[in-house]
């Protein structure tokens, strides 16, 4: 069974950081893409970054967080790193980890965030404060 566990997120003032970690388990970590989600309060889930698999090692970023942040993989601990820099009040949300439910190859894109990721962890939350 694949689980996801997300951990990081908290309080931080407007423009600090925070460093949020997705591990999986139950797959083949180096044969799967992992995207990052968040949903604000009272607002749709927003797809905001991937990183593919062994496939191509791409990478994508919405428009609302590129330029401050940053993802990673640790291949050793199955684990994808979202780097939150220049955080404001309006990356408040929980966010959360997904993946495909096959492995996958192909390349980040809003469009594979939007219909290639079918599991999801639980979700942490960030607080922004002013």
């Amino acid at each position: 069974e694949v689980q996801l566990v997300e951990s990081g997120g908290g309080l931080v003032q407007a423009g600090g950081s925070l460093r949020l970690s997705c591990a999986a388990s139950g797959l083949t970590f180096d044969d799967y893409a992992i995207g990052w989600f968040r949903q604000a309060p009272g607002k749709v889930r927003e797809g905001i970054s991937c990183i593919s698999s062994d496939y191509d090692d791409s990478t994508y970023f919405a428009d609302s967080v590129k330029g401050r942040f940053s993802i990673s993989k640790d291949k050793n601990l199955n684990t994808v790193y979202l780097q939150m820099n220049g955080l404001k009040r309006e990356d408040t949300a929980v966010y959360s980890c997904a993946v495909p439910d096959a492995p996958s190859d192909f390349s980040c894109s809003a469009y594979a965030l939007r219909v290639a990721m079918d599991i999801f962890g639980k979700g942490v939350l960030v607080t922004v404060s002013s």
